[in-house]
């Protein structure tokens, strides 16, 4: 068991994913996705919050589902790192994370754009590591092709290595950064200079067992996917072991699930509000579109308030390029899909009714803002979670009422922050200086 921590303080980020069924787009309060004005007041909103940051998603190519365009997306999203570099002349003190994946994109390039964004934003830029799980992706770059999974973390840590010896080196004459294996090759030299904070904040993403190596080698903040207490608390237990093997404290590391939060004066208000977000966020369209990444085939003409359907999945390999479902989760999908028929027909469950109950998209935390302030502090207190990543379920809605109401619950139990005490992410963080900083 992780000791408990008698005053340590909760960190929080709200994570703009701009795909996938958690953000509803046809909420009636809802902004517009790609206008710059709903970016401006979402970062705006979580400075007064005293957020520590605001993350955006990576798109590089429209989402596929059996290699056809997944239109039920938002698609126009722009530029994560030219966005945040726009959000940064219109905050003061917001940490400003862009999702970027190392699969596809060069290391020099990337990590002069990471960079720029440090240096514009005076210390406050973060990068949130992927990996990118999809094939169709690499289609956009000249090199494309497609990494196995434990490769592709491979190339990451590579990758990480390579940038952070570039951010490092500024200043220092002659330095070139060269690599020339089967997953790096470049020969680069730093061209940007440092920010107050040194280099951009490391994020993770990632629960596989190569995830969680990486996390423990390299990152300084992970983006985890549990919010149920026992499973965070062992979840936290695994990485502060991995970080011992790396030579690191268990302290090195901010773990910041990702979490939607639905609030209501009341508990069953807030009960009743979640009904509605889980409702709209898996419509027909979306349960139709779930089921085809498991039975492989097009379930179009199946009515999604029907039964499911009456056919066998595919008899095909698993096309790991394919799918928006990670293909791990789609292994065994013959024994999955009769256990999902056997609790249909034992519920009497439609297909949209059965995918409300097995698709993984559900508010983390549902009450009052005193029930989840309490919540929190219990976990933040046994250092099961650091602080959570929030995915708000409607903008802007969703993220006034947790700055408005949730934020002021957990000040007053003392585990929120009553003022910025720094300017740099890394200190919003409570993380250690760089050396060579000059910061205290």
């Amino acid at each position: 068991m992780t000791p408990s921590t008698p005053r340590p303080q909760l960190h929080l980020g709200v994570f703009y994913p701009g795909v996938g069924a958690q953000l509803i787009w046809a909420a009636p309060d809802a902004l517009p996705h790609t206008e710059a004005d709903t970016f401006v007041r979402t970062a705006r909103t979580l400075e007064r919050g005293l957020f520590d940051a605001f993350f955006l998603g990576e798109g590089l190519r429209v989402r596929e589902n059996r290699g056809r365009i997944f239109d039920l997306d938002a698609a126009g999203r722009p530029d994560a790192i030219t966005q945040l570099s726009a959000l940064a002349a219109v905050t003061d003190r917001i940490g400003l994370v862009a999702t970027q994946n190392t699969t596809y994109h060069h290391p020099a390039d990337l990590a002069r754009r990471l960079a720029s964004l440090d240096l514009l934003s005076a210390g406050r830029a973060g990068w949130n590591v992927v990996t990118t799980d999809n094939a169709w992706t690499g289609a956009n770059f000249r090199h494309g092709g497609w990494l196995a999974h434990e490769r592709r973390y491979e190339r990451a840590a590579r990758f990480i290595d390579v940038a952070e010896e570039l951010w490092a080196s500024w200043g220092e004459p002659d330095h070139t950064v060269a690599r020339d294996d089967d997953l790096v090759r470049l020969s680069a030299t730093a061209t940007v200079p440092r920010s107050p904070q040194g280099r951009p904040v490391l994020f993770q993403a990632g629960d596989s067992d190569g995830g969680r190596e990486l996390a423990a080698r390299s990152a300084e903040v992970v983006f985890s996917a549990h919010t149920e207490y026992g499973k965070a608390l062992a979840y936290a237990d695994d990485l502060r072991a991995r970080l011992a093997r790396y030579g690191r404290a268990p302290d090195a590391v901010r773990i910041l699930p990702g979490a939607g939060v639905v609030l209501g004066a009341t508990a069953e208000e807030a009960e009743e509000k979640a009904r509605w977000v889980r409702e709209e966020q898996v419509n027909g369209a979306r349960a139709i579109a779930y089921l085809e990444q498991y039975w492989g085939t097009d379930l179009s003409g199946y009515d999604p308030e029907g039964p499911l359907p009456d056919i066998e999945p595919s008899a095909g390999e698993l096309d790991a390029s394919r799918g928006t479902v990670a293909v791990e989760h789609r292994t065994g999908k013959h024994a999955l899909i009769r256990s999902w028929r056997a609790l249909a027909a034992e519920r009497n469950l439609s297909i949209r009714q059965l995918v409300l109950q097995v698709s993984p998209v559900h508010p983390s935390f549902v009450g009052t803002p005193d029930t989840v302030a309490d919540t929190w502090a219990r976990y933040v207190r046994t250092r099961a979670v650091d602080g959570f990543n929030i995915v708000p379920h409607t903008l802007p809605s969703a993220v006034d009422d947790i700055v408005d109401l949730l934020v002021p619950a957990l000040q007053e139990r003392g585990v929120y922050r009553t003022a910025y005490r720094g300017s740099t992410l890394r200190d919003h963080l409570d993380l250690p200086p760089l050396p060579g900083t000059g910061r205290p």
